[in-house]
């Protein structure tokens, strides 16, 4: 399939799905109310509806799956391993964690930036960690490895944090955050989201070129003039960034940036800079389609978005070790 009709369908699908996310709500709108609430003013009530809670779900939607999406495709194509998605270099994890430490403190509630700011404290973390462990002279492996261990130190300390939680309550909001969401969202949380998220958008396109180079391996890289350490800081930086601001306001939603470069590689030319747009614009798709789901299967009591992206992604992902075991044997 040509690359500006891949590219131009899945933004219609993105685009179509956008306009679902906006129309579903346990609130019955019509469609002239729900336009005018959004646009004209219209009344109060649906002002506040499509305003306040249904365009900030829709975008943050929009942007963090486009941003998973594309930080699977890009590290799928840098480690030349179709089974990486953004949480392997635990970038998410810490994350997680320094949102789970806020929590924990009680600095969750004193302003509404101290949940994200946490957790973008812990990506940064993580990036650091990364970095002086890998950006030099570490091989994929050695960043594999380091993101692996992160995951695990971030996972531990989550877990002794909620054992050591004193307040029930505040366990079971730690519990439903980590199950990631994109109800009861503000524009605020877009506003603060989405410039990260774009700059992690344009690190991982500057580094399109390097990784197609890397599909050759590390050394036919080097010898065409890759420089692997900038690549690589492109690359962990990109996603750090992305995926930091995605999960510092929605939590962990996984397994988008796994499904979806699959999804749509057959569609391509299967080199991995070609992949990016499409994967993220699918990423954007499968979220918002999640997301609209979520609010109709059970409208009463609503299922937290990343439940339902790991009761796909899951079955997807032994799915993809059993073909791979196959290929090998």
């Amino acid at each position: 399939m040509k690359p500006l009709a891949l590219n131009l369908a899945l933004a219609l699908l993105a685009l179509a799905l956008f306009l679902a996310s906006l129309a579903v709500g346990p609130a019955e709108l019509g469609l002239s109310e729900s336009v005018r609430g959004l646009f004209a003013g219209g009344g109060e009530a649906a002002s506040i509806i499509m305003r306040e809670i249904r365009l900030p779900r829709a975008l943050l939607g929009l942007g963090i799956g486009f941003t998973l999406g594309m930080a699977g495709a890009v590290l799928q194509g840098f480690l030349r391993n179709p089974l990486a998605e953004p949480g392997i270099i635990g970038v998410s994890a810490m994350a997680a964690f320094g949102a789970v430490a806020v929590f924990y403190s009680g600095l969750a509630g004193a302003a509404l930036y101290a949940l994200p700011a946490g957790a973008l404290a812990g990506a940064l973390a993580a990036v650091l960690i990364l970095m002086a462990l890998a950006a030099r002279n570490g091989s994929t492996l050695t960043l594999i490895l380091a993101g692996v261990a992160l995951s695990s130190l971030a996972g531990a300390l989550t877990a002794l944090v909620l054992n050591l939680s004193p307040n029930p309550f505040a366990s079971y909001e730690i519990i439903f955050w980590l199950l990631g969401s994109l109800k009861d969202r503000s524009i605020e949380h877009v506003w603060l989201a989405l410039p990260l998220m774009a700059a992690g958008w344009l690190l991982i396109a500057l580094s399109a070129r390097a990784i197609d180079a890397l599909s050759l391996g590390e050394e036919a890289a080097a010898s065409l003039g890759i420089h692997l350490a900038r690549t690589r800081f492109l690359i962990v930086a990109g996603v750090a960034l992305g995926v930091g601001a995605a999960t510092a306001v929605a939590g962990t939603i996984g397994f988008v940036g796994l499904v979806v470069p699959h999804l749509v590689r057959p569609l391509t030319t299967r080199m991995p800079s070609r992949l990016l747009l499409p994967a993220g614009l699918g990423g954007a798709a499968l979220l918002l389609a999640a997301d609209v789901a979520v609010r109709l299967v059970l409208p009463a009591g609503e299922l937290n978005v990343g439940v339902l992206t790991a009761l796909i992604g899951a079955p997807f992902f032994l799915w993809l070790v059993v073909r791979a075991r196959r290929e090998v044997f």
